[in-house]
């Protein structure tokens, strides 16, 4: 077991494509991990681009722009890239869930029932003949209409209309996001039975997420124990597994060789999929990190920086037209190959932004 438990981390790695990929475009990405987490847009854009090769800032953009990925709330309460393909059953099997997570806050900010229904029917004719609206263009067709919303309220409006597949992303009007009907944009679809939906959620996260547990897969999907039971039942024979202390891992096998050289060092961006789809983290972590974990010094909301696949530092980029800066806050001493390991990870950074990135180590 203590080599299942050496190999976990590089099997993460591969699963998660970060080391081995033959994926070219953002959508292949999208539709492998099955969901990316996605409320910070740039830096999700950025983990989709390491994951595939060849892809820039650029790419990513238009691939959102022209619908080959989509951003909405689902799975759990924040925003996620999914492909077009999957937003109707994954939204069917998962909204019910978010929205009923969502209910207390909704009787807090006295959003009931009837003020969302008149505000889903004020979206669909102001985004009606294939408009796209920003949140303040909503914001103010909710106004013409007499629905006040402001702030907290106006983002918990249009979340709901999101999980009722009512709207979904539109593209970017210059840095602006958008909003469209959401049948503008997803394709009509058979529907999937519940039981389908869950086996096909199961085996996709296990695929390219494990080796993972079950509590893994209940925080990622937002679906309950009982229902990650029923999906593992159903996905049992794709499924290995291997059990090490009182947790069961659950993986897909892959014959596949890893590489012979592949990358040690990663820039993620906060929210990756690699640390933030794990509800047990521990197999992500150094041993410095832990104990900043204990002490409540560690900033969980900054870039990760990943060093032969643990979690081995922060980082933040200072973006300009024609260069950027990276700041590196190891959590402790470089040694030369892992400023070699940061040094390939700029590069690619440098690739994917089209301008030349150097970086330093920030000062204490």
């Amino acid at each position: 077991m203590k080599d299942f438990v050496a190999e976990l981390t590089p099997q993460r790695l591969r699963n998660q494509r970060l080391t081995r990929t033959t994926f070219r475009s953002p959508a292949e990405v999208v539709g492998w991990l099955g969901a990316v987490q996605s409320q910070d847009y740039a830096g999700a854009k950025w983990g989709v681009a390491q994951r595939a090769t060849g892809l820039t800032d650029a790419m990513v953009d238009q691939a959102f722009n022209d619908g080959a990925i989509l951003r909405t709330h689902i799975l759990r309460p924040t925003w996620h890239f999914v492909t077009p393909a999957d937003m109707r059953w994954m939204m069917a099997l998962s909204g019910p869930r978010v929205s009923a997570r969502s209910a207390t806050y909704l009787r807090k900010l006295e959003l009931d029932s009837s003020l969302l229904s008149r505000s889903r029917k004020v979206f669909e004719r102001a985004l009606g003949g294939g408009r796209c609206l920003t949140r303040k263009e909503l914001q103010q067709a909710l106004a013409a209409a007499r629905i006040a919303v402001t702030t907290i309220r106006l983002a918990f409006v249009v979340m709901q209309a999101e999980l009722d597949a009512v709207i979904c992303s539109g593209p970017r009007r210059g840095k602006d996001l958008t909003y469209a009907l959401f049948d503008d944009r997803v394709p009509s679809a058979t529907a999937v039975e519940r039981e389908e939906a869950i086996a096909r959620l199961t085996l996709r996260f296990f695929a390219s997420h494990g080796p993972a547990t079950i509590r893994d897969f209940v925080w990622w999907s937002g679906l309950t124990v009982q229902d990650a039971r029923v999906g593992v039942a159903a996905a049992a024979a794709t499924l290995a597994t291997r059990v090490v202390g009182d947790r069961t891992y659950y993986f897909v096998p892959s014959k596949a060789a890893a590489p012979a050289a592949v990358p040690s060092g990663f820039l993620l961006p906060n929210y990756d999929e690699y640390l933030v789809a794990y509800k047990d983290r521990d197999a992500g972590m150094s041993t410095i990190l832990a104990q900043r974990m204990v002490e409540g010094t560690f900033d969980a909301y900054a870039h990760p920086l990943v060093l032969d696949g643990k979690l081995a530092g922060t980082w933040r980029r200072d973006v300009g037209k024609k260069a950027t800066r990276v700041s590196v806050s190891p959590f402790g001493r470089l040694s030369r190959q892992n400023s070699h390991s940061i040094d390939e990870a700029t590069e690619r950074l440098a690739k994917f932004l089209g301008v030349p990135v150097e970086w330093e180590r920030a000062r204490s």
